[in-house]
């Protein structure tokens, strides 16, 4: 499991130059590693729009989730479209959520916003699992945690990805993001 990067103290001021890099990044990760709650930190550092990708989902695919019925890549088809679309809404910069599973989903993103960045927050099946069991009035049943985990290719051998280990604290997900955000842009 990787460990989140040391945070780092020698980030430019939020008001002057972060606010016009026109950053576009995936939070990615299987259900319950923290999509949500770091990416809502990161896109408040930013100061850029925060996308979530469940609030996309069409109620097809909900319903099929809260069956227990894992969603297959044709489920995630029109929603990853819809995704992509959103994030080419957004040219001054944004934050998307999204599980991100397979490499194909992430090539089709990448096509919609090119230079696109990922970070992975990286956690453990029982993790996952408990933090999924515990997450009050969500769609996505514990049931589901480990064909999440099936699904997942792992990200890290591929360009503008950083792999963050997601059980570290949420402020020093987000600042390790932000700090390799920042300093990758070109």
């Amino acid at each position: 499991m990787p460990t989140a990067m040391q945070t780092c103290s020698s980030l430019p001021d939020p008001s002057s130059s972060r606010a016009r890099l026109d950053i576009h990044v995936v939070i990615m990760g299987v259900a319950g590693c923290g999509k949500s709650a770091v990416g809502r930190l990161i896109a408040d550092q930013l100061r850029v729009p925060l996308i979530e990708g469940d609030d996309f989902h069409p109620p097809g695919n909900i319903r099929k989730m809260q069956q227990g019925i894992p969603l297959m890549d044709e489920d995630r088809a029109g929603w990853l479209r819809q995704l992509g679309a959103e994030l080419t809404r957004h040219p001054a910069g944004v934050v998307l959520t999204c599980s991100a599973l397979k490499a194909e989903y992430r090539d089709g993103l990448r096509q919609a916003a090119p230079g696109l960045r990922f970070v992975h927050l990286a956690i453990s099946q029982a993790e996952s699992l408990r933090r999924v069991s515990v997450r009050p009035g969500h769609f996505y049943p514990p049931s589901l945690v480990a064909s999440q985990f099936e699904a997942l290719q792992d990200p890290s051998a591929e360009p503008g990805v950083l792999t963050l280990a997601g059980d570290a604290p949420l402020e020093m997900l987000a600042d390790s993001a932000v700090a390799w955000l920042v300093n990758r842009h070109p």
